[in-house]
């Protein structure tokens, strides 16, 4: 298990977008060993690359330029990925850089309509990007961060010429990765500052974060663009030691109040406003002006969801008014979900656990899953409350 009080975390900080070549020199910056990653992609790729430095509005930087002496026609998926297998990486560089163009062609898939084996890259297929990721994904393992989070990136502004013609920035991928990803995001500025490219590493390696956790700083680097731009056109990466070890998030709270709902309708409106997006729902029993009974609606839901939630509630409820409660962040646990076997009278019945754990691994709680226990319970005719108990010792034994 690691120990929280040394767990070294990894942040991207793409104020000014972030490209492959970006992301490749700010790990460089950030410590990475150039050579190695300069004999990694060389190896990989018939391409040639040098590393050097250059000041972007006073900002020194790592600068990569990866020169490609011929390219060749646009690969297909199934092309691409051969290259990577046949580049004999590291298995961990090779399992990252494959899923980074995983990432990008399921982006693709979803807009052209195509199935993955149908897919021609033409952008990101070429040499250039091959290297770009394949050095960054060799670069982040080098690093080797116990965490890796990203906090808001700038797609730019303006419009981008693509293979669809002009297209409001993002690009059409690049919307898509952030989609899939829910890596957060705003625009700001005149031209695309957010590539495919950029958007699939970080969805690959980063856990999106409102802020940067706190900590003590270990080393800062700082990776070219291309453009020039009023800001600095630099991707910024810090390494550090995490002081929180419990991951945060962002969320509203709405809460009305009615009185004037039947029971009926308040107890379907659980189901409803968790399928609109609520994360979670409590109404509280209460007294209203003039002595009349009435209840207090309180939804937990992400900013971005908000104003979906509250129509649905005003819809179901006849509300007029629905008040938003901001808060900077909350403390959750990260999730992940296992399963146990159980044994009854020589059956066995697989049921799954949700396990809660801090950044360092430590086991917090962990919860049968309601449904799969009842299931267990009605077949093996044995009380629900024993099946969770023996659900949760099993997991318990396993797995803390």
């Amino acid at each position: 298990m690691i120990r929280c009080e040394n767990m070294r975390s990894l942040i991207f900080e793409p104020f000014s977008g972030a490209a492959g070549d970006m992301i490749l020199a700010s790990l460089i910056g950030l410590g990475a060993d150039r050579e190695r990653v300069r004999e990694t992609i060389e190896s990989a790729v018939d391409v040639s690359v040098t590393v050097g430095s250059v000041s972007k509005r006073g900002i020194g930087a790592v600068d990569v330029k990866i020169h490609v002496p011929h390219e060749t026609h646009s690969r297909s998926y199934c092309e691409l990925t051969d290259v990577i297998k046949n580049a004999e990486l590291h298995a961990a560089v090779e399992r990252s850089a494959l899923g980074v163009f995983a990432i990008m062609a399921e982006a693709e898939s979803r807009i052209h309509g195509l199935p993955l084996d149908e897919l021609h890259f033409h952008e990101v297929g070429q040499k250039d990007a091959l290297a770009d990721v394949i050095g960054s994904c060799f670069a982040v393992h080098e690093i080797a961060a116990d965490a890796i989070l990203c906090t808001p990136a700038n797609v730019g502004g303006g419009k981008v010429k693509a293979a669809h013609g002009m297209m409001s920035v993002p690009a059409p991928a690049t919307l898509e990765i952030l989609r899939q990803s829910g890596l957060l995001f705003y625009g700001s500025g005149t031209r695309e500052l957010l590539t495919p490219t950029g958007a699939a590493l970080l969805a690959y390696f980063a856990k999106p974060v409102e802020n940067i956790p706190r900590g003590r700083v270990i080393s800062v680097g700082y990776g070219a663009g291309d453009a020039d731009t009023e800001d600095p056109n630099v991707l910024r990466t810090i390494l550090m030691e995490v002081q929180d070890t419990l991951s945060r998030d962002t969320i509203e709270v709405l809460e009305t109040n009615v009185d004037d709902v039947t029971g009926e309708v308040l107890g379907n409106l659980f189901d409803i406003l968790l399928s609109a997006g609520a994360r979670d729902v409590t109404i509280i029993p209460a007294t209203m002006k003039k002595g009349r009974t009435g209840h207090i609606i309180k939804v937990i839901t992400k900013p971005q969801d908000s104003d979906h939630v509250a129509r649905v509630l005003m819809k179901e409820t006849g509300t007029l008014g629905v008040r938003v409660i901001p808060t900077r962040h909350r403390y959750v646990a990260d999730r992940r979900m296992e399963k146990v076997t159980l044994s009854i009278r020589g059956e066995e019945f697989g049921v799954a656990v949700k396990i809660a754990q801090d950044k360092c691994g430590e086991i917090l709680h962990m919860s049968a899953e309601y449904e799969d226990c009842r299931r267990v319970a009605g077949i093996a005719r044995v009380p629900l409350k024993e099946v969770i108990r023996r659900v949760e010792e099993e997991a318990w034994e396993r797995f803390a």
